[in-house]
């Protein structure tokens, strides 16, 4: 049904805040908001001490505010809550049409048979709905945050989980390395000691699936790093270098040291054979396992080995090898090896092919061995015997700008 013109319909202009009905005797707070005086100075009461605040703006005043009538609404109000049809009280509201009606509305006029309700009721039913909006507005937005973490957690667990499994796949690898690392230093210690326990050791290093440069090479510091303790001065390196008459020879106690003397100056705590041109260590080998390289001039004659202290001093033999006190290895002005014991020669087979030996000793098992680090590294020959005293290490050179380095 249409509207008559002097219907009023519900609006907040003429609406308290607080109790949601039609203004009755409308007062201003400072701030400007306007509610009904029974409604705001029940308000007021109720904040006291902590202090007193517009419930609309929630603008905070020092004191207790003053209450103004306000005129204007009062000037609306009488109007605006008699029907202005009939000149009676707004007791109804009038579903159909949204609309306060009086009686005389609802049993007479236009309204009549329409769904009405209390104006008290109806006002009580529309703030019931707005409170239920409200809590639906409330509920919604905390499933939605809910439903926003929820997928949040989600992600951060996914990432967790992501890193995680890139941590171990890091840390497997880097153990998966560390195992075969592992394997081939246990392959290498086992390939030592195999060397150490077999008479002719040129069998393990010659069967070696790695080729010399990655095996010898490897080897050679991790032998170092185990037996460079039982030298006691580290690394000795001594070099025997012959020139006209007279010998010069350098006592290395350091890598980077280099004493030149001459044969007239050569230290005490290096054994000197008279006769010939050949040195013994000072330091003497009673136990263990050692071993050295040896770095030879490519041509003329050379000999290294091994002496006991008690060796001759003078004559044919104090010459290394030329008696049952020591060992040695030859390679003559012709290019060729000979390995001598007790005045016994075996002439090698196998040529000179480089300027690089190895010398080992197992004092313990009897075993002196020498080896040719070419490539594939070359066995030439193993002294077997019962050690009876310490020995030393002898080097010495025949002819003239021939060398000798350890």
């Amino acid at each position: 049904h249409p509207r008559h013109p002097s219907q009023w319909h519900l609006s907040d202009e003429v609406t308290c805040a607080i109790c949601l009905n039609i203004y009755i005797d409308p007062v201003t707070l400072p701030c400007g908001q306007s509610f009904c005086r029974t409604c705001i100075g029940a308000v007021l009461d109720t904040q006291g001490m902590s202090g007193y605040s517009c419930p609309e703006c929630r603008e905070m005043f020092s004191k207790k505010p003053d209450l103004k009538r306000n005129l204007r609404l009062n000037n609306r109000e009488l109007p605006n809550r008699k029907c202005s049809v009939h000149k009676k009280v707004l007791e109804y509201y009038c579903c159909e049409d949204a609309a306060c009606i009086c009686v005389s509305c609802r049993l007479d006029g236009e309204h009549r048979g329409h769904q009405v309700e209390a104006l008290s009721e109806a006002s009580e039913k529309k703030e019931k709905l707005r409170n239920i909006g409200v809590t639906e507005g409330v509920t919604a937005l905390i499933k939605d945050i809910r439903k926003q973490l929820k997928a949040l957690e989600k992600r951060v667990l996914k990432e967790i989980s992501r890193q995680e499994e890139l941590a171990s796949l890091r840390v497997s690898n880097l153990i998966r390395q560390l195992e075969i690392k592992k394997e081939e230093l246990t392959k290498k210690m086992g390939d030592i000691e195999e060397i150490c326990d077999m008479t002719d050791p040129v069998t393990v290093l010659q069967g070696r699936e790695s080729g010399r440069a990655d095996y010898c090479d490897t080897e050679k510091h991790d032998i170092k790093v185990l037996d460079v303790g039982d030298l006691d001065v580290g690394q000795i390196s001594v070099t025997l270098h012959t020139g006209l008459a007279e010998i010069l020879t350098r006592i290395s106690m350091g890598v980077n040291t280099a004493l030149f003397i001459n044969k007239a100056e050569m230290p005490r705590n290096t054994r000197e054979i008279s006769g010939f041109p050949q040195v013994l260590s000072s330091r003497s080998f009673s136990s263990g396992r050692h071993y050295w390289e040896v770095e030879v001039s490519e041509s003329g004659g050379w000999v290294v080995g091994m002496a006991y202290p008690s060796i001759e001093r003078r004559g044919w033999q104090s010459l290394v090898g030329e008696n049952n006190k020591s060992w040695s290895l030859f390679r003559w002005d012709y290019n060729q090896y000979s390995v001598i014991h007790d005045s016994n020669v075996i002439l090698l087979p196998d040529l000179p092919s480089c300027g690089r030996l190895w010398i080992f000793l197992d004092y313990e098992a009897g075993r002196l061995s020498f080896f040719e680090l070419c490539d594939p590294i070359r066995h030439l020959h193993t002294f077997t015997a019962a050690f009876t005293e310490p020995l030393h290490a002898v080097f010495g050179v025949y002819g003239y700008n021939y060398w000798v380095r350890i």
